[in-house]
């Protein structure tokens, strides 16, 4: 799927609104197949973003774990490994 969405779930500090909003963002552009819609489908990608938003928002506010919530920093610096292992320094 799309790389550039990250786990929004089970982090302390909790989703931003923007994280959510640019999750949803690229959600909606992977779907759609456009960067940036044309005028005419403009307002139609714009109310998708906002419906993807909203239930990315309701979908993160009920999911539950017992799990501890996990470090963004933490997180960030797997990820850094991972890519340098994967394609080299």
């Amino acid at each position: 799927m799309c790389r550039n969405i990250k786990t929004l779930f089970n982090f302390e500090p909790p989703a931003t609104e923007d994280e959510i909003h640019a999750s949803a963002l690229q959600f909606v552009r992977k779907l759609s197949g456009f960067n940036k819609p044309s005028q005419v489908n403009e307002a139609a990608f714009e109310r998708a973003v906002t419906e993807v938003s909203e239930a990315a928002r309701r979908l993160l506010t009920s999911l539950q774990t017992h799990a501890p919530a996990r470090d963004r920093e933490v997180e960030a610096e797997r990820a850094k490994e991972r890519s340098r292992l994967r394609f080299g320094s």
